[in-house]
């Protein structure tokens, strides 16, 4: 059983779950979005892509996030996904970050696609 991000109660008027596929999709858009230091206990959990909201959009940082992504998801997701591909394009003023994975459970290929403006 996987709770679904994020918490809510469903129509049974209890916490809301759902499959393996999205639980694992929840859990890369978390890690993402996360910044370094905002977990307590897990200071280095984090890609913080929500940091770079205020950064220039370019190629060089489309770069250097496309590193910072995948370092993450091979740190703290290696056990559930295999990392197909991390693509990041710096298109007029957001960030396209394009993930490609394999939940390693079901073996099923999966793609999300994470935008911010900057």
């Amino acid at each position: 059983m996987n709770i679904d991000f994020p918490f809510h109660v469903d129509d049974r008027r209890r916490t809301a779950t759902t499959t393996l596929d999205d639980h694992v999709r929840d859990l890369v858009e978390q890690l993402v979005f996360t910044s370094p230091g905002e977990r307590v206990n897990r200071p280095t959990f984090g890609a913080g892509l929500q940091q770079l909201v205020f950064a220039p959009s370019s190629i060089e940082l489309a770069s250097a996030l496309q590193f910072l992504v995948q370092g993450a998801l091979q740190q703290y997701l290696a056990d559930l996904i295999d990392v197909s591909s991390v693509e990041v394009d710096a298109v007029d003023a957001q960030l396209v970050v394009q993930i490609s994975y394999v939940v390693r459970r079901t073996g099923e290929q999966t793609s999300t696609t994470l935008e911010v403006s900057t």
